[in-house]
């Protein structure tokens, strides 16, 4: 079938800009004209509206929804989130607040207790070593009287039936007087 065809008539300088779109694109100035009339028809928009309100409509419309979106995310998740969480850090601050006091207390009861227990292990310590002491001091104290009462009896025995009384009065204060020195 054979199409009939139309003739539009315009200027000198429609035709250069014309060309220039058909040239860019690629295409027939026949095959862009009617591309062009076939975006017009179907999308619907004035050629001489350079804003293109249409396609702000369209780009404000979908911004609403999104602001709505984001709106009812806010209002549904995020604040009742970050309610919670303030709540939940509030709580924890409480807790730790306790713990810390708990646990300070404790310790300084411990330190206390620690402080008494080294006192009495000071004196435990002072009594065991004066103990020591005094067991070393009986100890030499008995050596040295056996040493003088072994020396006494082999002097007496020394000493005959013929010895005479001052001698062994000698002794027996010799003796005394070294007794006495321990």
């Amino acid at each position: 079938m054979q199409e009939t065809l139309r003739t539009v008539k315009y200027s000198v300088s429609d035709d250069v800009k014309f060309e220039k779109i058909a040239l860019k694109l690629g295409r027939s100035k026949r095959q862009v004209f009617s591309q062009m009339v076939d975006y017009f028809y179907r999308s619907k928009k004035d050629p001489t509206d350079l804003n293109d309100e249409l396609l702000k409509n369209t780009i404000l419309k979908g911004q609403k929804e999104y602001i709505g979106f984001i709106k009812t995310q806010e209002a549904e998740l995020l604040i009742p989130i970050k309610r919670d969480s303030a709540r939940m850090i509030e709580a924890m601050k409480k807790i730790i607040d306790r713990f810390n006091g708990q646990i300070l207390k404790h310790n300084d009861e411990v330190l206390s207790n620690q402080s008494a227990q080294v006192k009495r292990l000071g004196t435990l310590h002072e009594v065991a070593t004066n103990i020591e002491m005094k067991i070393i001091t009986k100890e030499r104290l008995k050596k040295n009287f056996m040493l003088i009462l072994n020396s006494y009896i082999r002097e007496r025995e020394r000493m005959g039936m013929m010895t005479s009384g001052k001698e062994k009065e000698e002794l027996a204060e010799q003796t005394r007087k070294q007794i006495e020195l321990l």
